[in-house]
């Protein structure tokens, strides 16, 4: 598994946007410079974020993104899905079905069996962090998440 670009920048974007003081939010040369990513990277990560509603645009010279909803509000799943999808989903036979045109595997799949469990354990945990969980030092981020997936193995106990 590997986590893309797209949801590692996006989401410390977003992280970012969640740690503004500023009423006006931070411009995309703001967040440019503090990500150490292209101004148009910045751009196109920016409006995947608010059409997924998790930011908003503030008008005007000065303007800039500030977040739609409150950080606790903002499941980290949603976001990384936003930016960049499920691990698996349905249609993960299909793309994957080798020089056939349907998948040799597609009535008995015990790989399929591995993904689907990985996903909905991910999907999970994920659910249960929030934009406000890492809006933090690492350290305090690291306890938060920490005590999460404590709680997760507990329940699953």
């Amino acid at each position: 598994m590997k986590i893309t670009a797209q949801e590692e920048y996006g989401l410390r974007l977003l992280i970012r946007i969640a740690s503004c003081k500023d009423a006006e939010g931070m411009s995309i040369p703001q967040l440019s410079e503090a990500e150490g990513i292209s101004p148009h990277y910045v751009a196109k990560l920016a409006r995947i974020l608010r059409l997924g509603g998790f930011i908003n645009s503030t008008p005007g010279y000065k303007g800039g993104y500030v977040l739609s909803m409150p950080a606790k509000e903002i499941v980290i799943n949603k976001v990384l899905k936003a930016l960049g999808g499920s691990l698996f989903d349905q249609a993960f036979c299909g793309s994957h079905s080798g020089a056939m045109k349907f998948c040799t595997n597609s009535v008995d799949c015990s790989s399929r069996s591995l993904w689907q469990m990985i996903q909905h354990t991910v999907d999970q945990l994920l659910d249960r962090v929030t934009l406000h969980d890492l809006v933090s030092t690492e350290e305090n981020s690291a306890k938060a998440l920490r005590l999460l997936l404590d709680q997760n193995e507990m329940a699953n106990s």
